[in-house]
Parts: structure tokens; sequence; C-alpha cells
């Protein structure tokens, strides 16, 4: 992680600088001063160039003769209007990106203050900071031979604005959200023979120190509960199962003593089971715990940041193994609903997790709202690639708000119909109701219409898919390659905006 620090406006006077230019390549006051100490060098490598100052364009130039600098690096705002908090993260991540191996150990941003800009002064500073850690990410613990040229060298960077100590405030909540952000990514990226049930819930057990009451529930304790569905899909593995219960109470005084509550699978490894996957890629299924991984980062940002609200984390870790004590295609579990499922395939095995442990957060603390996230799916990519996740609501006002988060923090999510006809699709000849629907169509809707029959009367729901998001191939400025913790940033979002006790 990147070291980030603020201080006072003024010329850097060495290691790497970026300044800001605007659309027209109109530079700020910092971008104008050194251009004239340098008798415009600045001017005329933006004319040559394809740099106009747009969002998001960046131009790297090696200090022109005059300076005591190394490089400079002209990032482009735009429309001063358009520019708001995201797309601050973004530049910041930019920085990181292009400059992580540049030699430099240092960079000096100066967020000069600019008339219209859609993110006030202290606030472009933490984000352009913010952006810069999320963008710093790396999972190198297993390279013990990396080349020095492919180490990022960049150590730390300093972000110059007006108010120092007012962007140290405004970075501060968004430097916890940033640590819960790096603890899933760590957790998605670590391989099936580190992170499994037993260990998942260890690495849960650590938000205790920051006030996060954390229980885990083991076999014994499911059977007892009557949690058929979890435990049908673990009984293949040598790993035993556990149900990781987070709570974490920011608002003890306030006049909803429900809480809000966020569920997410933990299939640590998935092979398919009996119903086993093809060999090609099933490397991938080490993050098949996505769902959970982001609810224990989502606990840890908002413990991090103190927020006001009560919260209810749940993850169902199980590892899908076949083995000859597997659950075989066919079989028929008794859910803790009470209701039966035949199973027909034992790759869709998410949903069974998910079933119980929807049903026990619902059962045992009430909440008013629960949202779950789960890697359900390999239709959602087929509807939606990896640029968005698929969502699912009982609730307008819900999807409404989750969809709107989304686009604030720039991972967004597109709304996928429920209906009886897809309903029915779902219906046992034998028993209550089976695993998937008839056929290859609309698996994405059938999933979460076995989902939805978890859901309690009165209990306003939403179902994430984040299949296609929650692994990255291809470089963000803010979401490196590897794991993304898709959903840390959007639910703590949600959770900010309209739940939190003002």
């Amino acid at each position: 992680m990147i070291k980030t620090s603020f201080a006072a406006l003024s010329v850097p006077k060495a290691g790497a600088v970026v300044v800001l230019a605007l659309d027209g390549r109109k530079l700020t006051q910092t971008g104008a001063e050194l251009d004239k100490a340098t008798g415009g060098a600045l001017a005329r490598a933006m004319r040559e160039s394809r740099f106009h100052g747009r969002k998001d364009q960046t131009l790297v130039l090696p200090a022109p003769s005059g300076l005591t600098v190394s490089r400079i690096m002209l990032c482009g705002i735009g429309k001063p209007a358009e520019f708001d908090d995201l797309a601050a993260q973004n530049l910041g991540g930019r920085v990181v990106s292009q400059l992580g191996t540049s030699g430099d150990t240092r960079v000096s941003v100066v967020a000069d203050p600019v008339k219209g800009l859609g993110i006030a002064g202290p606030a472009l500073a933490a984000n352009i900071a913010y952006g810069a850690i999320l963008g710093s990410y790396r999972f190198d613990k297993y390279r013990t031979k990396e080349k020095p040229e492919d180490k990022p060298s960049l150590e730390a960077m300093t972000v110059m604005t007006r108010d120092g100590a007012a962007a140290e405030r405004a970075f501060e909540p968004l430097s916890k959200v940033a640590e819960g952000v790096f603890f899933t990514r760590d957790l998605v990226s670590e391989p099936a023979n580190v992170i499994y049930p037993e260990t998942l819930a260890q690495q849960a057990r650590a938000l205790t120190k920051l006030g996060v009451k954390v229980e885990v529930l083991g076999k014994e304790e499911m059977k007892k509960l009557g949690m058929g569905a979890l435990l049908g899909v673990a009984q293949g593995s040598a790993h035993d199962p556990r149900l990781i219960v987070m709570r974490w109470n920011g608002a003890p005084r306030a006049k909803e003593k429900r809480p809000i509550a966020f569920v997410g699978k933990g299939v640590t490894f998935d092979s398919g089971g009996i119903s086993i996957k093809p060999a090609a890629n099933m490397e991938d299924m080490k993050w098949d715990m996505g769902g959970a991984g982001v609810v224990i980062g989502l606990m840890r940002a908002l413990a991090g940041r103190k927020a006001k609200v009560n919260v209810v984390g749940i993850g169902g870790l199980v590892e899908n193994m076949p083995s000859g004590t597997a659950q075989r295609p066919g079989d028929v579990v008794k859910t803790m609903s009470g209701q039966t499922v035949e199973v027909i395939n034992t790759d869709a095995e998410g949903r069974l997790v998910l079933g119980d442990a929807l049903w026990y957060v619902q059962d045992k603390f009430k909440p008013h709202t629960v949202v779950n996230l789960a890697t359900l799916t390999g239709a959602i990519i087929i509807a939606l690639g990896h640029e968005m996740a698929g969502l699912f609501a009982n609730d307008d006002r819900l999807s409404d708000r989750l969809i709107d988060a989304g686009k604030k923090v720039g991972e967004l999510l597109w709304r996928m119909p429920l209906a009886e006809a897809y309903d029915k699709d779902i219906n046992s000849d034998i028993a209550d109701m089976k695993n998937v629907g008839a056929g290859r169509g609309a698996g994405s809707i059938a999933a979460a219409q076995f989902l939805k029959r978890y859901i309690q009367d009165g209990v306003k729901w939403a179902h994430l898919d984040i299949a296609g998001v929650t692994w990255n191939t291809r470089a963000k400025p803010i979401v490196p390659k590897g794991g993304t913790a898709f959903g840390v940033r959007l639910l703590d979002r949600l959770v900010r905006d309209h739940y939190e006790s003002k």
C-alpha cells in the first residue's frame, strides 16, 4: 500500500510532480507556474501531443531544464462541473499505475483549487489519495524471484491542498474503507489450500479487535438448526463447514432497533462436486467465496470508520468436493426453513448454502433489509459480461438505492427480473423445489427465484450475482488485476447514504 500524506500548496522541488489541466489544454495555477519556469515547455508538450486536458487523459514527460523535479505528469480533469469524487479516485489510481515503476519513490500531486469543480478542495485531495491507495494493491506474497524492475518503485504520495488538516479528516474514513477492500482482495486471492472454511472463519475472528462481535457455528450446531442444504454441500469435503456471524452495533440508540444484514456465499473451493466442472480454469474456483469475502471486508470497513449503524454479516463457508461422501444428484435435503430441495446439479451449490444462511439471519436477528452477494452463476457473465453485477430485488426503493450507490463508486449493477413464470421453473416433482431450472435459459433468474423462497414476509431483499466482477483480468485505475472486492465500496456507500444514524 502506498503511503499518503497531505501538505500545503506549493511548487514541488523534487521527485515526480502531478499537475491538473482542464479541457482546452488549460493548466491550473501550479502547472502554469511550472510552464513559465520552463519557458513554455509544458504548453508545447501539450500542443504536440493528443493531450487536451479531458477527463482521464494523462501526459508524462521528463522534467524540462530549469526544474529540479524528475518528471511531470499532466492529468486532465475535463469540464470542472463533471469532475466528482470517483473521477478524483481514478486520477489517483492512474498516477500510481503510470508512475509506479518509473524509478521515482515519491510523487507530489498538486490539487490546485478549480472554480466550479464538482468536488470541494479537501474532498478532492482526500479522494485522490484514496484512489492512489486502491490502485496500489498487489498480491505478491508468494513471489520469490520477482525482477527488481518489475517491482513498484513508488512508495509515497503527498497531495498538496489549501487545507491539509481538512483533507486528512476527509481521508480518514476513506482509508478505513480501503483497508476493508484490501482485506477482501487478500482473502479472495489466497489459494484454496490456505483459505478453507476453518481458516476463513479465523480471518473473520480478527474483526473482534475493531469491536465486531464474531460467532462461528460448527457442523454440529448447524445440524441442530436443521441446515440440511448447507451441510449437504459440505459433506464431500475433508474440511468441515462454518457459519460466521459478525455483528457491528454502531448505533445502539437508533430508533430502528432491527439491523440491516449482509449475507455472503463462502464456497472456498468449488469443484462442482459429483457434477464436476471441466478442468480448464478450475483454479479460478478459489474465489467462489467472494461473496463472504466481501461481507467480511465490509464489516471491517464499517467498524473501522465507526459507522453509526447496526449491521449483521453472515458467511456460509463450505468446500464443494467430490468424494465417497459427497452429495449426489437426485438427493433431497431439508433446509432450516423446513422446505425441501431436490438436488439436480451439485454444481448449483451456492444457492443451497445461501438458502440456509438467509433463513438463519432472518430467524435470529429479524433484519429490516437483507442483501446477499454470491458468485452464483456463469449465466450472469453471459448476460452482463465483466462490467456489471446482476441485481435482483423484491423492493424497488432498495434496488434504486443499490444502483445509485454502485454508480457513485464505479461498481455498476443491472437489475434483472423476478416473475412467477420463472419461479415455476424450479418446482420439483418430488420435493418443494429443485436447485436448478429446466434447460439452459434464464439460469441466473432461476437461482434468484430459488433464493427468494427463503425471504420471509416483510423483509426487503436484494441479491447481487457478482460472478463476473469478483476477479479482474484487465487492470483499471483503482482495481488492479486479481481480486476486485466488488461490493465493499458499494455497500459501504449504501449504508452511508441511507442507513446510518445522522
